[in-house]
C-alpha cells in the first residue's frame, strides 16, 4: 500500500517494461530518470555522499550511512549461536556461513568449495598463475596479500613475534612456535 499516487506510480513503472531514460554512454535502459542519474554517475566518478570524519565518499547516502557505523563503533546485527556482532547485516550472513557449514562457491576447474566468493577468488589464482601483489623493493610477485606482507619483513627487519619466556624475537610466527619447543621440552619426531 502506497500513502500517495504518485509514490504509486513510481513503484509501478519499475514493474513495467517501460524503460524509457537511457544511458549515451553504455545503453543501460531505466524506468526512472533518478536511476538513470545515479547511473551516470558510476560513469563519472561521482559520489556526492562524503564521510565528514574520513575522506570516504559514496554514490549512494544508504552506503554513506552503513560507513557512519565504521566510526560510530555501532554493530546492530547480532549472530544468535555466537554474540558476535556485525554492522552490516551482509557481513553478518556471511558469517552463519562458519556456523552452517554451507559452502555456496565452487571452483569450476578442481570443484572445492569455499564459503565466501572472495576465498574462491583467492584460490582461482592457484589456476590462473596469477599473482597481482608486486614487492616494491625487489619486484618480487605474490598470489596473496598476506605472502607480501610476510616477504616484506625480509626487507625491513622487523620481527613481531616475541617468545614470552626468553624475549628472542622472530619474523614468522612458524619459527616461534618452533622455537618455543625449546622451553617446552618437546619432541614430536621420533628417529
Amino acid at each position: 500500500m502506497f500513502s500517495h499516487s504518485v509514490t504509486q506510480n513510481k513503484h509501478t513503472q519499475k514493474h513495467t517494461e517501460d524503460k524509457r531514460f537511457e544511458c549515451a554512454i553504455c545503453d543501460k535502459k531505466f524506468s526512472l530518470g533518478g536511476n538513470l542519474n545515479r547511473h551516470i554517475m558510476t560513469h563519472t566518478g561521482e559520489k556526492p555522499f562524503a564521510c565528514k570524519i574520513c575522506a570516504e565518499s559514496f554514490l549512494r547516502s544508504g552506503d554513506l550511512t552503513r560507513h557512519m557505523m565504521v566510526h560510530t563503533g555501532e554493530k546492530p546485527f547480532k549472530c544468535e549461536v555466537c554474540d558476535v556482532k556485525f554492522s552490516v547485516i551482509g557481513n553478518m550472513n556471511q558469517h552463519m556461513r562458519i556456523h552452517t557449514g554451507e559452502k555456496p562457491y565452487k571452483c569450476e576447474v578442481c570443484y572445492k568449495l569455499f564459503n565466501h566468493s572472495g576465498s574462491l577468488n583467492r584460490h582461482m589464482r592457484i589456476h590462473t598463475g596469477e599473482k597481482p601483489y608486486k614487492c616494491e623493493v625487489c619486484y618480487k610477485m605474490f598470489s596473496h596479500i598476506g605472502s607480501l606482507n610476510h616477504h616484506m619483513r625480509t626487507h625491513t627487519g622487523e620481527q613481531p613475534f616475541k617468545c614470552e619466556i626468553c624475549d628472542k624475537r622472530f619474523s614468522h610466527s612458524g619459527n616461534l612456535t618452533k622455537h618455543m619447543k625449546v622451553h617446552t621440552g618437546e619432541k614430536p619426531f621420533k628417529c
